[in-house]
């Protein structure tokens, strides 16, 4: 299981957020088999997608994020509850395309460097509150604290990484997410910045054998911190029969029709985890009567 902890400075003027995601972003691979910059690429987004849902208050909160550029992945979305758990879903998974001037995954190039990230919060009002910025770097951190800077006018500053092992399993990923809280003094925004100012990367932290923990007081080398919780987070779709039967009866009794009178099994995918859910021409039928 992935760990994510949360961090907060004893004058409470800064909060932080760290979390080992190599479970996560494996069982997303796994899944949807991607190739490895593309692994990269939602592994970081599905990394980001997980610290911003542990903020949420509600248990039945989620937030998802949608990356729309104009690279050859397409759009990539994560979506994660308020535990931290998060799913994901590419567009094209398999995007081939050289590694970038530095030897490493060409991240920025597969996902594009214009068009918009798009967060959405669901905490459960009437209308779910819909931020949307502008893509500045293609590397999904940078995009991240951008989004809150602009969007939520928080302070903010994104690490993520995800490193790929050349068979495509992922050999680790995570990241961190720090915010400045409202007075927070300059003292304490330069320390910060000196911090951060020689942090090795986060693959680097993770293979060394940092933890969670480890990465967060290194995040914030030269103040005290006190840890606020931390919890285990896992790749987890909420999928289930009963809400693509749900789906289903939204689309109408003709298109139901049509389904039962082809004689053949519907089969509906997950595209979040590529569960399969097959309805036979009866069970369809009974479905038109139900929404009758």
């Amino acid at each position: 299981m992935g760990k994510l902890v949360r961090y907060i400075t004893d004058d409470g003027a800064a909060y932080i957020i760290a979390v080992d995601s190599t479970d996560m972003i494996a069982e997303m691979e796994r899944i949807h088999k991607p190739s490895a910059v593309v692994t990269a690429a939602l592994g970081r987004l599905l990394t980001a997608a997980s610290m911003m849902g542990v903020m949420l208050k509600g248990n039945d909160d989620s937030v998802t994020l949608r990356f729309n550029g104009d690279g050859p992945t397409g759009s990539l979305i994560a979506v994660s509850d308020s535990n931290g758990n998060a799913r994901g879903y590419v567009q094209n998974p398999i995007v081939e395309i050289p590694l970038n001037d530095k030897g490493k995954l060409y991240v920025k190039g597969a996902v594009g460097t214009n068009g918009y990230l798009y967060v959405l919060k669901d905490l459960g009002l009437n209308e779910p509150f819909t931020g949307a910025t502008e893509i500045v770097s293609g590397e999904i951190a940078e995009d991240i604290t951008n989004y809150y800077a602009v969007s939520e006018q928080t302070p903010s500053v994104c690490g993520l990484g995800v490193l790929v092992n050349p068979d495509l399993s992922v050999n680790c990923a995570g990241g961190f997410l720090i915010q400045l809280l409202p007075g927070c003094p300059e003292e304490t925004i330069d320390l910060i910045e000196k911090a951060l100012s020689d942090i090795p990367s986060i693959t680097q932290m993770l293979q060394s054998g940092m933890s969670a923990d480890d990465i967060a007081k290194r995040a914030m080398k030269g103040m005290n911190i006190d840890k606020l919780d931390e919890s285990e987070i896992a790749y987890k779709c909420n999928c289930s029969r009963e809400r693509v039967v749900k789906a289903l009866l939204t689309t109408g009794e003709d298109a139901l029709a049509e389904m039962a009178e082809s004689g053949e099994e519907t089969s509906v995918e997950c595209h979040f985890c590529d569960k399969v859910y097959k309805f036979t021409p009866d069970e369809i039928r009974s479905l038109i009567k139900k929404g009758e």
